[in-house]
């Protein structure tokens, strides 16, 4: 079984063979430019420099050929380490070493900045400085190799402490963890051995590069905080996080989950959400889910403690994870269903209104029985008629029977005129799914789904869970307490499929040349105002 929060994986989409050329590389450099940089060298080192700088050379080849490397880092690399030998015990062969170490630094420092990047720039430059000590003469290598043994343990302890690590059972569960042990430990026990240590200093400094291709650990799961990780590279989401029944969410895709030694699970679509979804039973306290993705196995940790929390279902899913996406790792108490909020009950009391000058004069409520259902329905009951054969259809339910009833509506108005005035959903409702259950809508919204704010939030989600259409739940846990918008405006979604146009003919002002771009929130659908601003 794997375990993204413990097995060894490279980083996705890298190739195992890639990680072994690049340590391979990096060694045999790193032998090479501690030679460089000694003072004088025995003949059979300079013999076995020759001897591995052809090594090193036929690495940097392959790293560009087969592995698509930066041509000139893998030019210079190839140069520097063919100069070292040539030059070996004259004054410029420190000099090319000093090359060859700095481009060591860069090539294992990609992506660090600050406090990381020192550390890495004192660990290999401190590698290198060992391999050079080893050669000196016995006084010498006595004086310096002490501290240098202490720099390279503490340089280590820097990226240990840093990781996140350091102060939780993952430092002692996790590959990554006992990897960041080793890079702090080798060099001290170097130091045991002196002389004799720079094959111990060669394997810390292969670990220490060879951290980067394992994968950060799961987050330490915490109790009623919905769990946000990754199983193979495949985005999972475990809410509420409570003992009982809880969500496992996935993008897409043909995924089963199994909890202890009991039955898989498959992970199906649900009605009104997007991606597939499997209910379990999680036990309370510590445990972990097994994610099935093909052949492969996957281990997810849970956490659930002891309290109760609120009930499992798709739109309190996707609020956790809007809010989880921007950073955050609240507790989950309660879900959107759980109270019709201020914003909400506004922009429904100004949907009436509008529906009442418009000349409606009853309306088909389709609503649920959750706190929010009531009191939606209740506060459209206290200004408008309610009738089966109502001029408008409102829908103030939850996802699965909001899109069940716009489906059947879609049928029906296909067939003939049912709604003449149209068909109205509250704000929670503005779903892909549902978006897209019927041809047209409208919906009360108090922002506008093309504006920089909410386009942010679709890109982000999209990016953080492998492509999942944003949701005002969502929207609204990702803005963690701002305010989306203070006036309210009817917008209409529609289903459009642009004509395409001819070679080198003008397209429309505004009309799009492709159907999916980036931060749309119902994709191959216009959402647009059809209203003025509602007092």
């Amino acid at each position: 079984m794997d375990h993204p929060h413990g097995g060894f994986d490279a980083a996705e989409g890298v190739s195992v063979w890639v990680v072994v050329v690049r340590l391979a590389l990096l060694l045999v450099s790193a032998l090479i430019a501690g030679s460089g940089l000694a003072v004088t060298v025995p003949k059979w080192v300079r013999a076995a420099n020759f001897a591995l700088a052809a090594v090193a050379a036929g690495l940097a080849t392959v790293s560009l050929v087969a592995f698509d490397a930066h041509v000139l880092g893998a030019v210079a690399h190839g140069v520097l380490v063919v100069l070292v030998p040539v030059l070996l015990g004259k004054p410029a062969a420190r000099w090319v070493a000093a090359a060859l170490t700095l481009l060591l630094v860069i090539e294992t420092s990609v992506g660090d900045s600050g406090l990381l990047l020192v550390a890495n720039t004192v660990y290999v430059a401190g590698a290198v400085a060992w391999v050079a000590l080893t050669l000196a003469p016995g006084a010498r290598f006595r004086q310096h190799a002490l501290s240098l043994g202490v720099v390279l343990a503490l340089a280590g302890l820097v990226r240990l402490v840093s990781s996140g690590l350091a102060f939780d059972r993952r430092i002692h569960e996790t590959v990554l963890g006992l990897g960041l042990v080793v890079v702090v430990l080798l060099p001290l026990a170097a130091l045991g051995i002196r002389r004799y240590g720079t094959p111990v200093v060669a394997a810390s400094l292969l670990a220490w590069s060879g951290l980067a291709a394992i994968p950060s650990p799961q987050e330490l799961p915490i109790p009623g905080v919905p769990v946000l990780t990754s199983a193979g590279g495949v985005p999972v989401l475990i809410s509420p996080h409570r003992p009982g029944q809880n969500l496992v969410h996935f993008p897409s895709g043909n995924h089963r989950v199994k909890v202890g030694d009991g039955p898989e699970i498959a992970a199906v679509p649900s009605a009104g959400a997007d991606g597939t979804w499997a209910l379990v039973d999680l036990p309370a306290g510590r445990g972990e889910i097994t994610v099935v993705t093909g052949e492969d196995d996957f281990g997810v940790s849970f956490d659930t403690g002891t309290a109760p929390g609120p009930a499992a279902g798709e739109e309190c899913a996707s609020a956790a994870l809007g809010g989880l996406v921007s950073g955050r790792r609240d507790v989950l108490t309660s879900c959107p269903a759980d109270e019709l909020s201020t914003e909400d009950a506004d922009s429904l009391a100004k949907l009436v209104t509008f529906l009442k000058n418009k000349g409606v004069t009853s309306v088909k409520l389709v609503e649920d029985g959750t706190p929010r259902g009531v009191r939606a329905a209740a506060l459209v009951r206290s200004s408008l008629p309610v009738s089966d054969s109502g001029d408008a259809l409102v829908v103030l339910s939850g996802w699965s029977d909001g899109y069940r009833a716009l489906s059947r509506a879609g049928v029906e108005q296909a067939e003939s005129p049912v709604y003449p005035h149209g068909l109205y959903v509250a704000p929670w409702l503005l779903t892909t799914p549902i978006a897209t259950s019927v041809t047209t809508l409208a919906v009360p919204l108090r922002f506008d789904p093309r504006e920089q704010l909410p386009i942010g939030y679709a890109i982000e989600i999209g990016n953080e869970f492998g492509g999942a259409n944003p949701t005002p739940a969502g929207f609204r846990s990702w803005l963690g307490g701002q305010s989306a918008g203070d006036q309210v405006q009817i917008y209409a979604v529609a289903q459009v499929t642009a004509m395409p146009m001819g070679p080198g003919e003008a397209h429309g002002p505004g009309m799009p040349m492709q159907e999916e771009l980036a931060g749309q929130w119902v994709p191959k659908a216009t959402v647009v105002p059809v209203s003025p601003v509602l007092s």
